[in-house]
């Protein structure tokens, strides 16, 4: 992170999505989602993606994969092992990236010179909260540091914005 130097790469099929579950990494490859053994690269199990290949944005969390559908406008909580859809959340805008930070769902959204990152309640899909970008500043992706901070992809800039998560406030143990 500090020089922005890649460390590490694996050698797999990559699309819009990448999760880690602790001990395994997923990746979105256009119509399935490989589960990969960080250590070796190797690809260990495919299931499908719930999106046939409009999928975009893939985060782990509650024991579950969560992936955005883009233009369907949708997020899925899918079985890791079976691909089999568990719950659907309707989004009325189209969903860029999801990622979960300390219990919460959010997802990143684009429309024309629209964006914003928005907070949503996993159960009912309410918007809880929503978080404007500046206008012409797309979000093409969104992960957390699973502290204060999202870090989204910035659309056709080929840059990537760090945006402060609200109401975070470091503690002694997450600092």
């Amino acid at each position: 992170p500090g020089s922005g130097a890649t460390l590490r790469s694996i050698d797999v099929a990559a699309d819009a999505g990448t999760a880690f579950d602790g001990k395994h990494l997923y990746q979105i490859a256009e119509e399935r989602i490989q589960k990969i053994d960080p250590q070796t690269g190797d690809v260990i199990a495919t299931i499908p993606a719930p999106g046939n290949g409009g999928d975009s944005g893939l985060t782990w969390a509650e024991g579950s994969l969560w992936v955005g559908e883009y233009r369907a406008r949708k997020i899925h909580q899918i079985d890791p092992e079976t691909g089999t859809v568990i719950r659907t959340i309707e989004s009325k805008r189209v969903v860029t990236g999801v990622t979960w930070v300390d219990g919460e769902l959010w997802h990143g959204t684009w429309e024309g010179d629209e964006s914003d990152l928005r907070r949503i309640d996993p159960g009912t899909g309410e918007v809880l909260q929503t978080l404007d970008m500046p206008a012409g500043m797309g979000v093409s992706g969104l992960e957390s540091d699973g502290g204060g901070c999202f870090f989204c992809g910035g659309g056709n800039s080929g840059k990537v914005r760090a945006v402060r998560r609200p109401g975070y406030a470091p503690t002694v143990a997450n600092k």
